[in-house]
């Protein structure tokens, strides 16, 4: 048992129960929620003892947001953040006791400031305190990345509309606003007129004041024309290696905008993957983020590729993509690459630059749209999608007496459903099958509901006997979904025996339980 503070220090350490670790060393995972939890995973699977570090930004719900088997990890101790980045630090020092920390990695994105700050005072692998300012903050990427001479986007910056104001008056319409900080596309809005964005940057404003975050302002974009991808890196001592290149599907649904269809994997020899790479890494080098994961969301507009924002963290939607990763890749993902940029350079050394073409098989992970709300009573859906060739894993939130908004973002999703067929034909009619269910109706449900009070898109279907209704912002529902996340696995057959063994060995660290 590790020890325990005692009750005059400066810090308060909960520790846990945890097995002696093999290698006697401690790697430090800051927030290590959203796969933030598939990195702490990776680490206990190679022996090594973990400290979570919470930091302040954090919520309580938010840290629920783990995947199933990190509900099972027994970290070596979880240390709070304190009023200082050296008493922090003293913290997990203490925690580690005789142990030498060789790693501090960062999990979530609430992490990426604190992790930045904590790695340099640990004098471990770190990125370091970047000379523009905090790297999480969208303005300052921006900034970093014109100042590179690359394509960066138009904006203004602003805590009071005064100080947007005249950006919006000459910016043709629509634009973007979006908090300064976050992910997930939580809280961004494509607004049509003056109006519509000044109320937007006031509820922006009036949310981030209530949860108290750091640096509180809203951004103000050009709408970039184009379809967005991301890109995935792992980096060390400024070499990038680029993991993956996926492209979004997203499309106006429910009233919102940008609504998550799924994320479709690019070919790496395609023409549009080796210009996202080479830009990609121009901003890494901008943002000098020579160490760890990072995700890049980059437009491809008609003069070329353009920074949405860099997340300075592992890809999120929770780590559901990983199991796709491994298959595609042929054994390797984002999480288990970031371990090694820490503490295995000879590994990282032997994943090439940029992954394999082509793909070891065809696969797509899928977001699942619900166009229904209710009280569920029963998922035929779901058990349909289980019987489909393609089916690798399934993750849910939602189960009989589960409360259903409509999907509006990636809070609302009602799952992300992994398909994978060494078969293209059958992966795609598979997936077509999944999105007829989507129109028909996922679930059954015990009570009809009131009208929703949004405009109905293009894409929302309202059979008879069925009503929508009002679908934003229920707490409820998104601490129901972080609560009780599940998840449904079978291995493919049809897949090549390596592929299969991969994913055996990979899906439980790779599928998480929540959202972004």
């Amino acid at each position: 048992w590790p020890k325990r503070a005692s009750a005059d220090s400066l810090f308060t350490i909960t520790s846990l129960c945890g097995n002696v670790a093999m290698a006697g060393q401690v790697v430090v995972v800051v927030d290590p929620a959203s796969t933030g939890g598939c990195v702490a995973a990776e680490a206990v699977k190679r022996g090594y003892s973990v400290i979570a570090a919470w930091g302040t930004e954090i919520t309580p719900e938010e840290r629920l947001h783990v995947p199933s088997v990190c509900k099972s990890i027994r970290y070596h101790a979880e240390v709070e953040q304190l009023s200082t980045i050296p008493e922090t630090a003293t913290a997990v020092k203490t925690a580690a006791g005789d142990m030498p920390i060789v790693a501090c990695i960062v999990g979530a994105e609430t992490g990426v400031t604190l992790a930045d700050h904590l790695s340099a005072e640990l004098q471990v692998r770190t990125n370091g305190i970047f000379h523009g300012g905090d790297r999480r903050n969208k303005s300052v990427q921006q900034r970093a990345v014109k100042a590179a001479g690359l394509r960066a986007v138009r904006e203004a910056l602003g805590a009071t509309w005064d100080e947007v104001e005249a950006f919006v008056d000459k910016e043709p319409f629509p634009i973007v606003l979006k908090p300064v900080e976050g992910g997930g596309s939580f809280g961004v809005k494509l607004c049509m007129t003056k109006d519509e964005a000044k109320a937007h940057f006031q509820l922006l404003m009036d949310s981030q004041r209530k949860c108290s975050a750091q640096g509180a302002a809203v951004l103000c974009q050009e709408f970039l024309k184009g379809k967005e991808y991301v890109v995935d890196h792992v980096s060390r001592d400024g070499v990038h290696k680029c993991v993956m290149v996926w492209v979004y599907d997203k499309r106006p649904t429910n009233g919102a905008a940008f609504v998550y269809y799924g994320m479709i994997p690019v070919p790496a020899d395609s023409d549009i993957a080796k210009q996202l790479i080479k830009y990609t890494e121009g901003v890494l080098n901008a943002l000098k983020l020579d160490n760890g994961p990072t995700h890049g969301e980059v437009m491809m507009t008609s003069d070329g590729p353009c920074l949405v924002e860099m997340n300075c963290r592992s890809h999120g939607w929770d780590g559901a993509w990983v199991p796709l990763a491994k298959l595609l890749t042929g054994g390797y993902a984002q999480p288990g690459v970031a371990m090694d940029s820490h503490v295995d350079g000879a590994a990282f050394d032997k994943i090439p630059a940029v992954y394999p073409s082509p793909f070891k098989a065809a696969g797509q992970n899928v977001m699942l749209v619900s166009f229904f709300s209710g009280t569920v009573r029963t998922t035929p859906g779901y058990d349909k999608m289980k019987k489909l060739s393609s089916f690798v894993a399934l993750q849910t939130g939602v189960e009989v007496g589960s409360k259903v908004e409509l999907t509006v973002d990636l809070f609302t999703a009602v799952g992300v459903l992994v398909l994978a067929n060494s078969d293209a034909k059958k992966m795609e009619a598979d997936l077509a099958e999944v999105r007829k269910m989507e129109k028909d109706g996922l679930f059954t449900f015990d009570e009809e509901v009131d009208p929703v009070q949004v405009e109905p898109s293009p894409d929302t279907i309202v059979p008879s006997g069925r009503r929508r209704t009002e679908s934003f912002e229920s707490k409820e529902s998104k601490e129901n979904v972080a609560s009780r996340w599940s998840v449904t696995t079978k291995g493919d057959e049809r897949l090549d025996p390596l592929l299969a063994a991969v994913f055996a060995a990979g899906v439980l660290v790779g599928l998480l339980a929540g959202r972004r």
